[in-house]
């Protein structure tokens, strides 16, 4: 085998010590990957610096030049040759800095290692300063200039001194598009601050400052401009705060706008987390957030979201990647129930009342019979009724009266002649889904509101239904535990082994117990009484896998969903089922009140809007 080798592999290489030049190029292999990593660390820098406003030149996609300006409080003339050389920073000063670091960037080696492989100049006035100050990266030489309090980081030629790594960058559009997602991140974090791109001389995007009372208010503000009026107009605001630890500790804050259900899209590409204000992308925040949509989304679709988290500095490391942009949470599952509680909230709520509060034509008030829960007054008809199908006299849903009680509507005498001027209903309740005109073909409710005409899936809404109170009888009671007769055991991983004995007490309140029975066995001695039928074996397996994941699983309320969805399924009034017009509306009324009633619990919608203006639309009206 030795012989194979060349004679070079052979030989025994000195250890060394790298020059700084060559250790700064390696830094910047793990720093800058492509121009918008440099955009990344000079956009944070600015907005450390207290920029209220900063502006990105870019020529080339970046790869000729890139600078970055900003408005902030400047570099004093004595420190910039010290901002260039490794490890050199202003935000932390030990470690105890370091381990509650409040500042976007902290590790002091982004200008060294942008410096190592471009052309670079900073051109700084600091606050105080009747001067500018230009540095040339290269030659270190400092000169006075003129410019307004701020700083200025021009870098050209990106790569020019190690050619290979150029050759990996893409087209000039391409690296366009990273550099404007890059800044698009920090836009969506700091509404507070201006950002302005320009392109080869052309203003490509920009986004002003979004003054508002609340940050709440200047965060959609800038959502809607960032991403456009279809993610603000089809999203719910969010806005959770965990309970207060044992310790008497800061609680986990989660806020910002999550997507509905029927804005899901193919691909996670307006996904945003932040934590602190800090975009990441941490898998413990990723499961919270999809595992809130499990049963409101349909397929493979993946949800929109911005999601900020605040929690203690202390209680999260942001020093675990070079480029700063994953974290590492003291306590994952604290952070993973926060998400996961927040997000579920926010979808909980009906839709169709928020939808009514914005009708397509607010000028046209919303006529008398959708407002107070009583039948529509009785008039002659002008003609006998077209009967389109036999008279109903049997099939009813047996069970209707029971889940929804039906007020005996009083009778309303026919009058036999023409009716005396109708009295205006009093304000004091309007339907969101209408009142029920008819049914089609024994599978649709159609309904009439405000805005038109409302057709429900009779039986997805009504296994949603079923399905929200299965659920809520069984969170009201413990998740009991059954006792295997005869242990199930298993071959084990030994990270599954190690799982099980550090999560001893989060598998019982799950419901399970599972024991090491030798150094690569495990043993399932007891499962959840309402899966205690399941393969007691892949339920452990795929619990440990989500506890040495996430540190908290889903994986019990998922299969105890799936059962109660199947029970909803079976329990739900049938297609071809004819229901009464009480029924019907007594369904309507439900639904109005019924958490996650906009989707059956396969993720398919339950109801849809037809307004009047698509309805001329179809008939030409008014053209």
């Amino acid at each position: 085998m030795n012989a194979a080798l060349p004679p070079s592999a052979l030989q025994r290489r000195v250890i060394r010590e790298l020059p700084d030049e060559l250790i700064s190029q390696i830094a910047a292999g793990e720093v800058v990957e492509r121009p918008a990593s440099v955009v990344r660390e000079l956009v944070d820098n600015a907005l450390d610096a207290g920029a209220t406003q900063i502006t990105l030149r870019l020529l080339a996609g970046g790869v000729r030049l890139i600078a970055v300006e900003d408005d902030g409080g400047g570099i004093p003339m004595e420190e910039l040759p010290i901002a260039l050389k490794r490890h050199a920073t202003s935000k932390i000063s030990n470690l105890q800095d370091l381990e509650s670091v409040g500042t976007m960037g902290f590790r002091g080696e982004a200008l060294a290692a942008i410096n190592s492989i471009a052309d670079m100049a900073i051109l700084s006035r600091a606050t105080g300063q009747s001067n500018a100050f230009l540095l040339d990266g290269r030659s270190g030489e400092l000169k006075p200039v003129a410019r307004s309090t701020g700083t200025t980081v021009e870098v050209k030629e990106l790569f020019f001194s190690t050619p290979a790594r150029r050759k990996f960058l893409k087209t000039d559009a391409t690296e366009l598009a990273h550099c404007v997602e890059a800044v698009r991140r920090h836009a969506l974090a700091r509404p507070d601050v201006g950002f302005a791109i320009w392109h080869e001389g052309k203003l490509v995007e920009q986004w002003r400052a979004c003054p508002a009372p609340s940050n709440i208010d200047a965060i959609s503000a800038r959502l809607r401009d960032v991403l456009g009026d279809d993610f603000a107009d089809r999203s719910v605001a969010v806005d959770h705060r965990s309970s207060m630890r044992d310790d008497g500790g800061q609680a986990v804050r989660v806020w910002g706008r999550v997507g509905i259900p029927d804005a899901a899209r193919a691909r996670p590409d307006q996904q945003f987390a932040y934590v602190n204000g800090r975009f990441v992308r941490d898998k413990v925040i990723t499961h919270a957030a999809r595992s809130a949509y499990e049963d409101v989304l349909h397929g493979q679709r993946q949800p929109i979201y911005a999601l900020y988290v605040e929690i203690d500095p202390t209680r999260v490391d942001v020093n675990v990647h070079p480029t700063k942009i994953e974290v590492r949470f003291r306590d994952s599952r604290e952070v993973h129930q926060a998400v996961r509680r927040a997000v579920d909230a926010a979808l909980a709520a009906p839709r169709a009342a928020a939808a009514l509060a914005t009708p397509t034509n607010p000028e046209s008030p919303a006529p008398d019979f959708f407002k107070e829960n009583r039948p529509p007054a009785q008039v002659p008809p002008a003609q006998a009724a077209m009967q389109f199908v036999a008279p109903i006299t049997h099939h009813r849903v047996s069970d209707m009266e029971a889940l929804w009680p039906i007020q005996p509507a009083a009778a309303v005498p026919r009058p036999e002649s023409a009716p005396p001027p109708a009295q205006p209903l009093p304000a004091t309740e309007v339907w969101p889904l209408g009142r029920a005109i008819a049914q089609l073909q024994g599978i649709y409710i159609l309904a009439e509101n405000a805005q038109g005409l409302v057709i429900v899936d009779m039986h997805a809404a009504h296994e949603r239904i079923v399905y929200e109170r299965l659920k809520t009888q069984l969170v009201d009671a413990r998740i009991t535990s059954q006792p295997l007769l005869i242990p199930v055991t298993f071959a084990a991983t030994p990270q599954e082994v190690a799982t099980a004995e550090a999560h001893t007490e989060a598998l019982a309140t799950l419901g399970l117990e599972i024991t090491p029975f030798s150094p690569k066995t495990l043993a399932v001695r007891a499962v959840p009484t309402s899966l205690v039928q399941g393969d007691a074996t892949e339920l452990a397996r795929s619990v440990l896998a989500e506890l040495a994941q996430h540190e908290a699983s889903t994986v019990i309320q998922r299969a105890q969903n799936e059962l109660l969805g199947t029970m909803a399924c079976h329990g739900a009034v049938r297609a071809n089922r004819r229901l009464t017009v009480d029924e019907m509306n007594g369904l309507l009324r439900q639904m109005e009140t019924t958490d996650r009633s906009d989707q059956c619990n396969h993720g398919r919608p339950t109801w849809r809007q037809i307004t009047i203006k698509e309805l001329d639309a179809l008939f030409m009206r008014g053209r």
